[in-house]
């Protein structure tokens, strides 16, 4: 029991001795570390302080050099003012200069006018004596010629009146019949030359035309399509167009025969539409000569139209400008019927010009001269009395 309370009252002194060594010894580490933060706090505020007189000098530093760029941008600006300044004043006196030397020269001139008009004045008083004195002269003089010849002025100037008048009657008749023969003797070579300079000016090469059309074809499979079964294709087509269709040995080509271009054209473009789209049969070969026919017709009302507006010709009824039109699949001697009516348009016209007439209605007649070779039915007429009717 004693033994237990001696351990007992031992293990609490041990506490009681270990909890004030405890003590003592943080308070010594309390201390120690006061006295670290301390002298860390010191170093700090050292560093700041240094750190801080740095700035203080960098930023002296920078709005020194700030300053005295801002002075010599300053001082630049002031000196291209002051450039500019120098600048105006000199180009002021020299508009001054130059007005000085305009206005003496103005006063000048204002002198020499004066001095000029004056001189003038001078002269024209001087004139108007001399004229005073001319007449004077001249009544003297008439009157003494009344006294020798016996006549008075009067009498004198019909006289004279009537001997020029028969001598200029006499001179101007000669000179008139003289211009006549030289009129007839050069006529001829004038009109002559006003041609060939006006066929000169427009010459070109012309096409030649003839009664026949060739139509290619890529094989001649093709034709055994285009001729059908028992000829019925090639029967409906010309019936259709009314082209006699020459289908024979000749390679890749098919002949169109007919005197009349509209329906070779007509014929043509219908093979090719029939033959690129595959499909040849009687209804169909109808339906395609009907559609080209109407294309055709369009193109001639187009074609007449930009031909007279190209000549400069206006006014021409629809039909005519429709006939003129279809010139372009006639041909006359070889040539394009609308190639040959617009270069004869374009010869009246130069031709007009040349001799001082009506150049729109020449072009007019020239281009409407051979109208009477395209009508719409056949005729017995010669082509000017068909052309006439129109």
């Amino acid at each position: 029991m004693d033994s237990t309370l001696m351990i007992i009252i031992g293990a609490i002194i041990g506490l009681a001795a270990g909890f004030g060594i405890a003590k003592f010894l943080e308070k010594k580490n309390v201390s120690n570390l006061v006295r670290n933060a301390k002298k860390e706090a010191a170093g700090i505020l050292k560093d700041a302080n240094v750190q801080a007189d740095n700035m203080k000098k960098d930023k002296l530093l920078q709005a020194k050099e700030k300053f005295l760029e801002l002075k010599a941008e300053h001082e630049q600006v002031i000196l291209g003012k002051d450039k500019k300044i120098a600048e105006a004043e000199k180009r002021t006196r020299d508009k001054e200069s130059q007005v000085s030397g305009e206005l003496a020269r103005a006063k000048k001139a204002a002198d020499d006018a004066e001095a000029k008009i004056a001189d003038y004045n001078t002269r024209i008083e001087f004139l108007d004596k001399k004229q005073q004195e001319i007449d004077r002269l001249h009544k003297s003089q008439v009157t003494q010629l009344e006294v020798i010849s016996g006549l008075s002025a009067e009498d004198a100037k019909n006289q004279l009146v009537e001997s020029l008048k028969a001598e200029a009657k006499t001179s101007a008749m000669s000179h008139i019949q003289d211009t006549i023969e030289e009129a007839k003797l050069t006529a001829q070579q004038e009109a002559k030359k006003i041609i060939i300079s006006t066929i000169q000016r427009v010459g070109t090469e012309e096409a030649v035309e003839n009664c026949v059309s060739v139509f290619n074809i890529e094989s001649d499979d093709v034709k055994g399509r285009i001729i059908g079964r028992e000829g019925r294709n090639i029967r409906a087509l010309e019936a259709a167009t009314g082209v006699e269709i020459i289908v024979d040995d000749t390679p890749e080509a098919i002949i169109l025969s007919c005197f009349d271009p509209v329906r070779r054209e007509v014929a043509r473009l219908s093979l090719h539409k029939l033959v690129t789209d595959g499909r040849i049969h009687p209804a169909r070969i109808e339906e395609v000569v009907a559609k080209t026919t109407k294309q055709i017709e369009e193109e001639i009302i187009e074609v007449g139209k930009r031909t007279v507006i190209d000549l400069g010709i206006h006014g021409l009824h629809p039909e005519l400008i429709k006939t003129v039109g279809r010139m372009k699949y006639r041909s006359s001697y070889g040539q394009n019927l609308l190639q040959h009516s617009r270069e004869v348009s374009k010869l009246c016209g130069l031709m007009a010009a040349e001799l001082g007439l009506n150049v729109k209605l020449a072009k007019r007649a020239g281009l409407l001269h051979d109208i009477g070779k395209v009508p719409d039915a056949e005729s017995d007429l010669p082509h000017a009395l068909l052309g006439m009717q129109w």
